[in-house]
Formats: C-alpha cells, sequence, structure tokens
C-alpha cells in the first residue's frame, strides 16, 4: 500500500491554503472517499484537469466538455481500455482557474469498458461550469496532487493531465509544485492550446510537464480540443512506451 503522506505539505502556506479550500468545494461536488478507505488497484489513477479561467468563452468551454466526452466514447479509447487497462481506470475530473479556484466536478469513477466509458461520458456532458477567474496552475497542479492522495484506488501509474490556454498569471510558480509531483512518481502530462499565444508549448514544456514519461500535445484551437484529448487520453492508457507518435499535431517530449 502506497504512503499517503502530503506531497504538497512542504510547498507553502499559499499551496496548503489553495489545496484546502478546493477539496471542501469538491466535497461539495459529490461524496468523498478518504485515506483510510479500502484501496482498490487499477492499471492509472487519472486527473483530467480542465482550463476554466477567463480566456475560456462558453463556447470554448464546451469544446472542451464534448472532446472530452467524445474521446470516451471512441472505440479505439474503448478498446486500449480493454486491452491494456484490464483493471480499469480511475478518473476525476478536475475544472481550475485562479488562486484558490479549483473544484473537482466528477468524483473519482472506475471506467474500463464501454458500458462505464459511456456513462462516464454522459457524466462529462451534463457537468455545468462552475468557475471563471485568473490562471494558476500551480494551485490546479497542487490540487490535482492531493487529489491522487486522497482516493480509495491504488494505480500503477498516477498522472496528471492538464490543458490550458495560457500561462500562469496568479499565485506561485508552478515548477515547485511540478518538482514535488515528479519525486513521487507522478506524472504530469500537457495539453496546451495556443490559438492566442503560439509559444505556450514551450512554456507548458519547461514549467508544467514532467515525471515518469510524460509528455505535451498541442491543440490549435479549440475546435482541435477533441482531436488531441483522443490521442492524449489514448497515449495516457497504453503507457507512453507503447503508443505511437501523434501524426495530427506537434508532440514534445518531457524536459525533465
Amino acid at each position: 500500500m502506497r504512503n499517503r503522506t502530503s506531497i504538497v505539505a512542504g510547498l507553502g502556506s499559499g499551496g496548503r491554503t489553495a489545496v484546502g479550500l478546493g477539496l471542501a468545494l469538491a466535497i461539495g461536488a459529490g461524496p468523498s472517499t478518504g485515506p483510510a478507505a479500502a484501496q482498490e488497484p487499477v492499471d492509472l489513477e487519472l486527473v483530467l484537469a480542465v482550463d476554466a479561467s477567463g480566456s475560456v468563452d462558453l463556447s470554448e468551454f464546451d469544446l472542451q466538455k464534448h472532446g472530452l466526452a467524445s474521446a470516451f466514447r471512441d472505440p479505439e479509447v474503448i478498446a486500449a481500455l480493454e486491452a491494456f487497462a484490464p483493471a480499469g481506470i480511475a478518473v476525476a475530473l478536475v475544472q481550475w482557474s485562479g488562486r484558490r479556484q479549483q473544484m473537482m466536478v466528477i468524483d473519482w469513477t472506475l471506467v474500463r469498458d464501454r458500458p462505464s466509458a459511456t456513462a462516464f461520458a454522459e457524466t462529462v456532458e451534463t457537468t455545468g461550469r462552475w468557475l471563471l477567474g485568473e490562471t494558476a496552475i500551480a494551485d490546479a497542479l497542487a490540487f490535482s496532487i492531493e487529489l491522487l492522495e486522497r482516493n480509495r484506488f491504488e494505480g500503477a501509474r498516477r498522472t496528471i493531465d492538464l490543458s490550458g490556454d495560457g500561462p500562469t498569471n496568479a499565485g506561485g510558480d508552478p515548477d515547485p509544485v511540478r518538482d514535488a509531483a515528479v519525486a513521487a512518481g507522478i506524472t504530469i502530462n500537457g495539453l496546451a492550446i495556443v490559438n492566442e499565444i503560439p509559444t505556450l508549448d514551450i512554456y507548458f514544456a519547461e514549467h508544467v510537464i514532467g515525471g515518469p514519461d510524460a509528455f505535451l500535445l498541442i491543440a490549435k484551437d479549440y475546435r482541435d480540443f477533441a482531436r488531441a484529448i483522443r490521442q492524449k487520453l489514448l497515449r495516457e492508457i497504453q503507457g507512453a512506451g507503447l503508443a505511437g507518435r501523434d501524426a495530427a499535431g506537434p508532440n514534445l517530449a518531457a524536459r525533465r
């Protein structure tokens, strides 16, 4: 059984405050499972962290939501689940924005086959938008790490999948939080939406992604998000060593 000591405990009072408030919001969003609960083995624990900051308008947010739902309905994604993750993957959906603005909008869910993937997709599509604010990537990562530490699953791999359309403009730099996650064996993958900031992929590569087999994909705009998140989910389910290169868009490897 993994030691569930909090990874973010040493990151400073700002990070702890953000995580604490975020967990309180998450409890309000649905049933919560604490570290004392029996841990169910899975092939992957995956936090999907979706940008809900002020730079994302309502139509763009909907494109993210429907693109993510479409990915979980995709026949190739379902086939990958059944072939590469026989124990299933545990998935939580997070919306993130500014300082102390993170919310787990879908609690940890076991996805392992077509019925469970379809049901998760339907839940994604019915989820509303809860946040609007600045862009605090460090807070989003700290919140996601805490969720990985406090759930009822025991993953062979633990991954944060963070998507966004801009660099941090609130809170601290993401680097120390990223480094704490990497030290604990957590992988942070990125999906940079580059329609407003063409060099955002470089920022994500240098300051956000990290850990075992970490990678970064690029969406040219929000209409391209569905393609990118499908490819990203396939690669995360299969494992980076087994997945193919993203033929439809650029792909940057981890720098850490």
